[in-house]
């Protein structure tokens, strides 16, 4: 039976994901300060984008999904396996894009994956320390990161 602390913890971990994904979709990477530490690590070449600081990764992000219209995250099946005030998780992530066309609708493409984490508890609450993305799948991408796997 978990007790409160490990009730609290998760479902910490669980508000700190669904802040990801609300800043991402929003594209309020500022917000990405909250839920990092500041010497976190996040790898997103999985699906050819880069790795590095929460720095570069606010860059990266900023300029790459300038073009979006529309961004949405579907997180699921969320795996906690918590360690006093260090944690892992395995986050399921359904994200679909839209980007801008001649016709007005957005074509949207989609893609399947899990988010691998590292999370700490710091002064300020619990925080994403490592970041990784194993690819599932892909579609309506065409030749930019591949369709299908």
């Amino acid at each position: 039976m978990l007790n409160i602390q490990e009730i609290s913890d998760r479902l910490e971990i669980q508000e700190l994901l669904v802040a990801y994904a609300t800043a991402v979709d929003g594209k309020d990477f500022d917000a990405l300060d909250q839920i990092f530490t500041e010497d976190a690590h996040i790898d997103y070449t999985a699906f050819g984008a880069i790795a590095g600081t929460l720095a570069e990764m606010k860059k990266y992000l900023t300029s790459s999904m300038a073009q979006l219209t529309a961004c949405q995250h579907l997180m699921a099946n969320t795996e906690i396996r918590l360690d006093g005030d260090r944690a892992t998780g395995r986050v399921m992530a359904w994200n679909a894009l839209g980007f801008p066309t001649e016709a007005g609708e957005p074509h949207i493409a989609l893609l399947g994956m899990w988010y691998i984490d590292e999370y700490t508890r710091t002064p300020a609450g619990w925080r994403i320390s490592r970041r990784g993305q194993e690819r599932n799948w892909t579609k309506g991408f065409g030749d930019v990161i591949g369709n299908g796997r």
